[in-house]
């Protein structure tokens, strides 16, 4: 008697959402600042082609869409080491308990390290330096970290909302303060070299109750701009919405002798808010409950476009440990991107 109008509620939602997010984004800005929050993390998640709005659950929903987080069993934990571009070197981990009919909790930690830099400089002796004109000897170590707690619950059987509050800080340059910079032509300064801000994750999915279809959406790193020096940049507004389902599987789309296998496909819209909107797409093959197979792509991009990974699942005692790989081709002039994922769940 109940799912007419729960479903009517949370397409409403989605909707809503959708038509806020996108009013938002339509004002775009040239650049956004903290890219590294756009590197998401989990190799499931890239494998399919980042279509992960809906499969986000546990542990890496923190990451994703903290809508998924009440679908946690007891103890889950989730870590992800990702080989970026550039020397570029992601950690991310992720724990998340279970309260019960109270909802579940979880706590996320990344960073990054953007790895060593040359120092150059405009300045005198440097800068006539015929061997290495404006090179000063010097290196410097950018790196990021995020910090962030996340709460979900169900509010229905078939629909569960989280939310996610973060702390994002950003660090350019190894001196947190550097004297006396020209800002301008004859106007010089004490800047600041790093950058931090509070931001917010809120997200939805949905369980339709027909076969394994579900939709989901989320907004992430919601939140003010953060200054650099004297200027003052946003972050980068992501918001996703998309659906999947099971194709072949006992409760798939198309039924029918695959008791010890599933095929599953999923697709997401994706709008950030410094890029035109994107759109990502994933399959997933598992068999016997054990082995993964997937792949994936994602469209509109300067770079990205195939994803390929694989998954293993075994029992260990009374815990579930999964470890997943995950390949991002990223075109003909950039390293191809890869992620090693490993995830424990204590039912």
């Amino acid at each position: 008697m109940t799912s007419f109008p729960i479903t009517q509620k949370a397409l409403c939602l989605v909707a809503l959402l959708a038509l806020g997010i996108c009013n938002a984004l339509a004002q775009k800005v040239g650049s956004t600042s903290m890219q590294f929050l756009k590197v998401m993390p989990s190799a499931r998640a890239a494998a399919v082609g980042e279509a992960y709005s809906v499969w986000a659950s546990g542990a890496e929903a923190l990451f994703w869409n903290p809508g998924g987080l009440a679908s946690v069993a007891r103890h889950e934990v989730s870590l992800t080491y990702v080989d970026w571009l550039f020397d570029t070197k992601q950690g991310a981990f992720a724990y998340a308990l279970s309260l019960g009919n109270l909802g579940a909790i979880g706590l996320q930690v990344q960073y990054v390290d953007f790895g060593v830099f040359e120092e150059t400089t405009n300045e005198f002796p440097y800068i006539i330096d015929p061997d290495r004109p404006g090179m000063t000897g010097r290196t410097f170590r950018p790196f990021g970290y995020l910090i962030g707690a996340t709460y979900g619950r169900y509010l229905t059987d078939r629909f569960s909302l989280g939310l996610s509050i973060k702390y994002a800080y950003e660090s350019l340059f190894n001196d947190k303060r550097v004297e006396q910079v020209m800002i301008r032509p004859g106007t010089y300064a004490d800047v600041n070299t790093w950058a931090s801000g509070i931001l917010f994750d809120f997200g939805m999915r949905y369980n339709t109750g027909f076969r394994s279809i579900q939709i989901a959406s989320a907004v992430q790193n919601f939140g003010p701009n953060v200054r650099y020096a004297t200027e003052a940049y946003p972050v980068p507004l992501l918001f996703r919405v998309g659906v999947a389902a099971h194709l072949f599987g006992p409760i798939g789309l198309l039924q029918g002798g695959y008791e010890k296998s599933r095929l599953s496909a999923a697709f997401d819209i994706f709008h950030p808010n410094d890029y035109a909107q994107q759109f990502h797409m994933g399959l997933e093959y598992e068999f016997m409950d054990i082995l993964s197979l997937r792949g994936g792509y994602k469209f509109n991009y300067d770079s990205d476009g195939l994803t390929l990974g694989i998954g293993l699942k075994y029992k260990v005692g009374n815990m579930q440990v999964s470890m997943d790989y995950s390949y991002g081709s990223m075109g003909d002039y950039l390293e191809d991107v890869q992620r090693i994922s490993l995830g424990v769940i204590v039912p």
